[in-house]
C-alpha cells in the first residue's frame, strides 16, 4: 500500500502542502525531543485519532490510530460526520495526554459534545481508559502551564435560540493526580467579529500567553487567529494585523479553507504551523479530498506577534534545519499477510476485530464478513482507505458465492451513509452471479441495470475503482482482461460541500470527511455471507 504523504522535495528542504493528503482536518502538532507527532480527526471512523510520525516535518509515516477499541470510544450509532472532532495531543511529565471530542448531533443548535481524556507512556501506547471530563462544548484541548498546573480548554456552545452559539473559549484547570476538572469554568475570550470561534490551543512564549484559534467556521471563511495576554485569564488583544492565516478572497490560491491551526517549536527555536487545508477541483468548488493537513513555517520577532510569511497557505515552505529523514515508502499493494490492517486503512463504525475482519483464517487474504446495508450506523462491513490524489485507483481480487440479492460484495467510492457509488457481485433471481453497479446521491440510489455483467462461475474477479478528477470509472476482469463499464460518474458527490443540507438555517446533515475507496460487503439477510479479498493495489497518478 503506497505512502499516505504528500510528494516531498528532498533536494530543496523544503516542505510541501498539503503534508498530509486527502481526509486529515483539524491538526494537532507535537514535538517531543527529536520526534514530531501530528492528530487529526477522524469522526465515523475507526481507529479514531490518526497519528503520522516525522522527524524532519518533512517526511511522515502513518502509525495508524490511538481509538482502536470500543473501550476507548464506542462509535456504533454515530451519525455522518460526528464522533471524534479535532483531537489534542499533548505530552507532559514523561506522559502523552490525548483530548478528544466525541459529537453526537447537529439538530438546532445541540451538538451533545462529550470530551474525554486518554493517556500513555508512549505513543503506541498502552493507552488508559478515558476520563469523562465536560459536555459544554467542542474542540477540548490541554494547556500545560510553567508552574505545572494544567488547563483544559475548549469552545463554549450556547443552544439558546437567539444566542451565538460558538459563545466564546472557555477555561477549566484539570488536576492531572486526580484525574478529573476543578473549580469553575471560566470565559476565556470571545472571539472577534469574525464568529464561529473555536480550535483553541495556549501557549507560553516571550512573557505571553498566546491563544491561537480558528475562526469563520471551516470552509471558504476559515482563518487562523491570534490573540495574546499578559496573564491566564487575560483579557486578551487581538493581533491587530488580523488573521495570522488565511485564504479568504484568493480564489486563486491552490490551498483553500485554510484555518485551524496549531503551532510546534524545533530545538533551534524554529516555529511552524500545522492547519487544515482543502483543495477544490475548480475554483471554491468541491473538494473531494476533503480537508487536509498543511504546514506554515513561522516567523516570530521577539517582543511581536508571530507571522505566516504573506499570511496565505504557501505550496511550499522552507524546512527547518534538522536532518532529513525519510521513511521507507509502502508498497503498492497490500497482500493482507500481516496479523493486522495495515495503517492506511480504516473502518466504518466499528474497529478491525476478528469477528469481521479476518486475516488469520486464509493466509494473505482479507476475509471480511458482511454486515449492514449502505444506511446501517451499527455494524457496516467497510474497509476503505482516504483518497489522496485526484487521480488515484484502488484494485482488488475477490472471491465470492453470494447465497442472493441479500449478499453483495465489491469495490466502493464512498463520501457517507448517503453519497457513495458501488460496484458488487451478488446473486440474481434466475440463479446467476452478476456484477451490478449501484449509485446514491444524497439518499437517491440510481440502478443501472443495463450495465449487469454476467460473472457466473467465475471463482475471481478483479474489480477497480478509478477518480479521475470529477470522474469515477469501475473496471472488472473475469480472467480475460480489464474491461471498463460505459458510464462516467460523478466523483463531486463525494465531498464535504455536496454533503453539507442546511434546512432553514439549520444544519441538518454536514460534511467533514473526503472521500474513500474501500471494500464493501453487505449480508442483509443475516446468513453469514462473506468474501475473501487476495489483494489490494492503491496508485496514484
Amino acid at each position: 500500500m503506497s505512502t499516505e504523504t504528500a510528494d516531498v522535495a528532498t533536494a530543496a528542504r523544503s516542505i510541501r502542502n498539503p503534508v498530509l493528503a486527502g481526509f486529515h482536518p483539524d491538526p494537532s502538532i507535537l514535538r517531543v525531543d527529536d520526534d514530531y507527532y501530528l492528530a487529526t480527526s477522524t469522526f465515523e471512523w475507526y481507529p479514531g485519532v490518526r497519528v503520522h510520525h516525522s522527524r524532519d516535518l518533512v517526511h511522515w509515516r502513518a502509525l495508524g490510530g490511538i481509538i482502536t477499541e470500543r473501550r476507548l470510544l464506542d462509535l456504533r450509532g454515530c451519525g455522518d460526520s460526528n464522533g471524534v472532532w479535532a483531537p489534542d495531543l499533548s505530552h507532559h511529565d514523561g506522559e502523552f495526554l490525548l483530548v478528544y471530542s466525541d459529537v453526537a448531533s447537529f439538530a438546532s443548535g445541540y451538538w451533545d459534545p462529550q470530551n474525554y481524556l486518554v493517556t500513555a507512556p508512549d505513543i503506541a501506547g498502552p493507552w488508559s481508559d478515558p476520563v469523562a471530563l465536560h459536555g459544554r462544548g467542542f474542540d477540548a484541548s490541554l494547556f500545560h502551564d510553567d508552574d505545572g498546573s494544567s488547563w483544559l480548554l475548549s469552545m463554549s456552545a450556547d443552544w439558546r435560540p437567539g444566542r451565538d452559539r460558538f459563545a466564546g473559549i472557555e477555561i477549566q484547570r484539570y488536576d492531572r493526580a486526580a484525574r478529573r476538572l476543578v473549580g469553575r469554568p471560566r470565559l476565556l475570550f470571545t472571539g472577534t467579529s469574525v464568529g464561529l470561534t473555536e480550535g483553541p490551543h495556549l501557549y507560553r512564549h516571550d512573557g505571553w500567553y498566546w491563544l491561537v484559534t480558528a475562526e469563520g467556521g471551516t470552509s471558504w471563511e476559515h482563518q487562523v487567529t491570534v490573540a495574546r495576554s499578559r496573564e491566564l485569564f487575560g483579557p486578551y488583544e487581538v493581533d491587530p494585523a488580523g488573521p495570522l492565516l488565511t485564504s479568504v478572497g484568493r480564489p486563486d490560491l491552490r490551498l483553500q479553507k485554510a484555518g485551524h491551526g496549531s503551532l510546534v517549536r524545533t530545538r533551534h527555536g524554529d516555529w511552524y504551523l500545522a492547519h487544515l487545508v482543502g483543495r477544490p477541483y475548480t475554483p471554491l468548488g468541491n473538494c473531494v479530498l476533503g480537508r487536509e493537513t498543511a504546514i506554515q513555517r513561522v516567523e516570530w520577532a521577539p517582543g511581536g506577534w508571530p507571522r505566516v510569511p504573506g499570511g496565505v497557505p504557501a505550496d511550499e515552505v522552507p524546512a527547518p534545519d534538522l536532518p532529513a529523514h525519510p521513511w521507507p515508502a509502502d508498497p503498492a499493494t497490500d497482500h493482507f499477510a500481516a496479523a493486522q490492517l495495515h495503517p492506511g486503512w480504516s473502518t466504518l463504525r466499528r474497529p478491525a476485530t476478528a469477528d469481521w475482519v479476518d486475516l488469520r483464517t486464509r493466509p494473505s487474504h482479507l476475509r471480511i464478513h458482511g454486515g449492514q446495508s449502505p444506511v446501517g450506523r451499527q455494524t457496516p462491513s467497510l474497509v476503505a482507505r482516504r483518497v489522496g490524489a485526484a487521480r488515484c485507483s484502488l484494485e482488488t481480487v475477490v472471491e465470492f458465492d453470494p447465497l442472493d440479492h441479500r449478499q453483495l460484495a465489491g469495490i466502493t467510492a464512498y463520501y457517507n451513509t448517503l453519497n457513495w457509488h458501488h460496484l458488487y457481485l451478488t446473486r440474481a433471481d434466475d440463479g446467476r452471479t452478476v456484477l451490478e453497479l449501484l449509485s446514491s446521491d444524497s439518499g437517491r440510489r440510481t440502478p443501472y441495470p443495463g450495465l449487469t455483467v454476467d460473472a457466473t462461475g467465475v471463482a475471481r474477479v478483479g474489480l477497480r475503482a478509478v477518480f479521475d478528477g470529477p470522474v469515477v470509472r469501475f473496471c472488472y476482469d473475469l480472467g480475460t482482461g480489464w474491461q471498463q463499464l460505459p458510464v462516467d460518474l460523478d466523483a463531486t458527490i463525494l465531498s464535504d460541500e455536496h454533503a453539507a443540507l442546511i434546512i432553514d438555517g439549520e444544519p441538518a446533515a454536514w460534511g467533514f470527511t473526503g472521500a474513500f475507496l474501500g471494500l464493501w460487503v453487505q449480508d442483509l439477510g443475516g446468513d453469514g455471507g462473506y468474501a475473501d479479498f487476495d489483494l489490494a493495489t492503491y496508485r496514484e497518478d
